[in-house]
């Protein structure tokens, strides 16, 4: 993981980089304005999950810089390239502020989001070259997402043979000196 950086100066916008994007990959500019993340949103204290496009695996799509979306969000996608993952942690100021919170977030609680920038796009007019370039990229990237999500279930089907082969072996043994117990009182 990298390096905790302050996007805001102030310590409201914290960004760190869970996995970084290909050297060439794009990022969010004029040209490309135009973002689509998967992310998931958790309340600090707690770790509650308030949002996520993670179940679904759809993308939320936005136009980035024209306050559409939470002031943490513009700042901090700014900042990042296609393909990158970050933890962006927001003070309430750069998020929905004591006023404006949804219900389901308290007033004045500070956000922590997981964000992946899938995509960027102009907005208007773009070539048919890029338009399949961006979908052949889409598709990759979906498909990268797939098989991470097809090698964690597989590891952590892989942990609970390992635990449930670890409880025969305890109870194999259990059973042996219960087993073992009984002959010697056989014997006697």
């Amino acid at each position: 993981m990298g390096d905790i950086i302050d996007l805001s100066g102030d310590g409201g916008v914290l960004k760190q980089i869970l996995r970084r994007a290909k050297p060439d990959a794009a990022r969010p500019s004029d040209s490309l304005p135009l973002v689509d993340v998967h992310y998931e949103g958790t309340l600090a204290e707690s770790g509650e999950v308030f949002d996520t496009t993670n179940e679904d695996n759809t993308v939320f799509s936005f136009e980035v810089g024209q306050g559409s979306v939470i002031k943490a969000w513009d700042i901090a996608l700014k900042t990042m390239m296609v393909g990158e993952v970050a933890k962006i942690t927001c003070k309430a100021e750069y998020a929905y502020g004591s006023a404006g919170s949804p219900p389901d977030i308290p007033p004045n609680a500070t956000l922590v989001f997981e964000v992946e920038l899938v995509a960027c796009r102009p907005r208007k007019g773009s070539t048919l070259s890029s338009a399949s370039n961006e979908k052949a990229r889409l598709e990759e990237l979906k498909k990268e997402r797939d098989m991470a999500a097809l090698k964690k279930e597989e590891e952590k089907k892989k942990r609970e043979e390992a635990k449930a082969a670890a409880a025969a072996r305890v109870q194999a043994k259990l059973d042996a000196k219960k087993n073992q117990g009984k002959g010697k009182a056989k014997g006697k």
